[in-house]
């Protein structure tokens, strides 16, 4: 603890004044309504606040309080707050309020404890109604808060509760209140996640920055377009992530470009929620094997032309590449073949790779070409947390590491590499062994850029901390 934690969050108060107040504290000074803060937190997790805003606001014109909300079914909930994140499971939570509520004479307690027995109502919601709604001492910490007490070397603890317990002891009761919204504003805006904005910070010479790595500016080039923000994922499964809440993440993040690999269906087996997502055009290339691979492209803005495969059938008909072109760049959405265990398929694999690899190469020769997806091999050791013991595995095979090399070699750019030098950033990990909670995992998902690209590339990152499959989301903002 070696800041000045008074001048910090004094600068923070100052630098976030001009910035949207956070939509829960927006409601409270609305309507000061526990209830209606209640709905608001709940709706909140996980999703962003304008899409959170306009959810919150059309269930309380529906159910302003719980004898309203107790005549709405689950299903009319449900319509009424979509496409929040998780929205299945808050229309439940939301179903059950009123119930519960009536334990405390239909009103909303103002107690944690008590809080804590609502449906759908975790330590960190509990905590923001009680400070939020009725003022009164509680330290919210949601991840924005865990993150940036971290780095600022204020705390050092591996999870909020923990980030919680010691701001308890340390910080002085007159910040109790307000900390929440500060940092999640100043999160949210200034201290990113994925490569925080030190570089414009008014904390920038005093904050030690643990743990993070500030973005890089790269000089901008004559011709570059508007930046525009780009997801790839592979969902393993989009039928069985849309139940998990898919939709309402995809208005949370609001990417220009999302490509999904390993879709796993046709979009005739899809819903209408999949098929048509507010805002968003949407592109396919299906394996004929039902349930097996394919691709898909979310884009807000229609293209130019999309190139359905690579003109190889044994390829097209696993649906593994899916491209969209634009004015000024391609766009290659890829789900690279897996070896297999022993390595059967390495040569398929291989012979894939290279081809893609030669398309690309055509596509370069016209304009900017993005690459992105699950490549299914880990280049170096770095990339995963047991190299040795996977030297003769699928994904970290000498033949595949080989092909990476030339692959790079040739001129393309691993784009998070640009940013992030160290270890222990994974995309992917098993599902024995609790190893994504052990941060035991591989950085198998990429985007890269043809080499004449790399100014246009402003952030690439990692979205770890989003669930749903055994992958995260990996990011690319490019100009």
């Amino acid at each position: 603890m070696t800041i000045d934690i008074e001048a910090f969050i004094a600068t923070v108060a100052a630098e976030v004044k001009g910035y949207q107040v956070p939509v829960v504290d927006l409601i409270a000074v609305q309507t000061k309504d526990p209830f209606k803060v209640l709905v608001a937190t709940i709706l909140s997790a996980r999703t962003k606040d304008e899409v959170t805003a306009q959810a919150a606001r059309r269930l309380l014109a529906a159910a302003p309080d719980p004898p309203a909300l107790a005549r709405l079914s689950e299903a009319e909930i449900d319509r009424l707050i979509y496409p929040v994140g998780f929205h299945q499971a808050k229309a439940a939570y939301l179903a059950r309020l009123p119930v519960a509520l009536a334990a405390f004479g239909g009103t909303v307690p103002d107690d944690i404890d008590q809080l804590l027995t609502l449906p759908g109502v975790g330590r960190k919601t509990a905590n923001l109604v009680r400070s939020v709604a009725f003022a009164k001492p509680a330290i919210c910490v949601d991840t924005h808060v865990h993150r940036i007490m971290n780095l600022w070397g204020y705390v050092q603890t591996k999870t909020p509760l923990a980030t919680e317990m010691a701001l308890r002891e340390w910080l002085p009761a007159r910040h109790w209140l307000t900390i929440n919204s500060l940092l999640v504003a100043f999160g949210q805006g200034k201290c990113k996640p994925v490569a925080p904005h030190c570089d414009t910070c008014p904390l920038e010479t005093a904050c030690p920055k643990l743990g993070v790595t500030p973005r890089k500016r790269p000089r901008i080039t004559a011709g570059s377009g508007p930046e525009k923000t780009l997801l790839s994922w592979n969902v393993n499964g989009l039928r069985a992530v849309e139940k998990k809440g898919f939709v309402g993440l995809v208005q949370a993040l609001a990417p220009d470009l999302f490509a999904i690999q390993e879709t796993k269906a046709l979009p005739g087996q899809l819903p209408e929620s999949l098929l048509n997502i507010p805002g968003y055009h949407a592109f396919w290339h299906s394996a004929i094997r039902k349930g097996y691979s394919g691709v898909a492209i979310y884009a807000k803005r229609e293209p130019i032309r999309v190139i359905t495969g690579l003109g190889i059938e044994a390829f097209d008909q696993e649906g593994r590449v899916l491209t969209l072109e634009y004015e000024d760049f391609f766009l290659i959405n890829a789900y690279f073949p897996n070896a297999q265990p022993g390595l059967p398929r390495i040569g398929f694999k291989l012979d894939f790779n290279r081809a893609l690899h030669r398309f690309a190469d055509q596509l370069a020769g016209a304009k900017s070409v993005v690459i992105g997806g699950d490549f299914n091999v880990a280049h170096r050791a770095i990339d995963l947390k047991n190299p040795q013991d996977n030297e003769e595995n699928p994904g970290y095979s000498l033949p595949e590491r080989q092909w990476m090399d030339e692959f790079l070699g040739a001129g393309y750019i691993d784009t998070f590499r640009q940013f992030h030098q160290g270890p222990g950033h994974y995309s992917w990990w098993s599902y024995r062994a609790q190893a994504r909670e052990r941060n035991v995992g591989w950085r198998i998902d990429y985007f890269c850029v043809d080499g004449k690209s790399r100014p246009r590339v402003r952030e690439a990152g990692i979205l770890s901390e989003i669930m749903g499959s055994d992958h995260c989301p990996v990011s690319l903002v490019f100009a």
